[in-house]
């Protein structure tokens, strides 16, 4: 006889490969149909909030790109 918590897991995982897909599409028809001109303020406030909790970095990241490659490499 099979585990329950086996089967509960296989249920997610099929249940998830079903929805997956059909949330994708979803959210494409979503972007889709989304007018900039529609939701300025909504924009707006997005960048203001990015720009208010940025985080200053001292480089551009490019100089660390091969110090992490080669890291991952080993």
């Amino acid at each position: 006889m099979p585990d329950p918590e086996k089967q509960q897991h296989k249920q997610w995982v099929d249940t998830w490969k079903r929805a997956g897909p059909m949330l994708e599409d979803f959210r494409y028809e979503e972007l889709r149909r989304f007018r900039h001109e529609d939701n300025v303020k909504i924009i707006d406030a997005l960048l203001e909030m990015g720009y208010r909790h940025r985080v200053n970095v001292p480089t551009s990241g490019l100089a660390e790109l091969p110090r992490l490659l080669a890291k991952a490499r080993r």
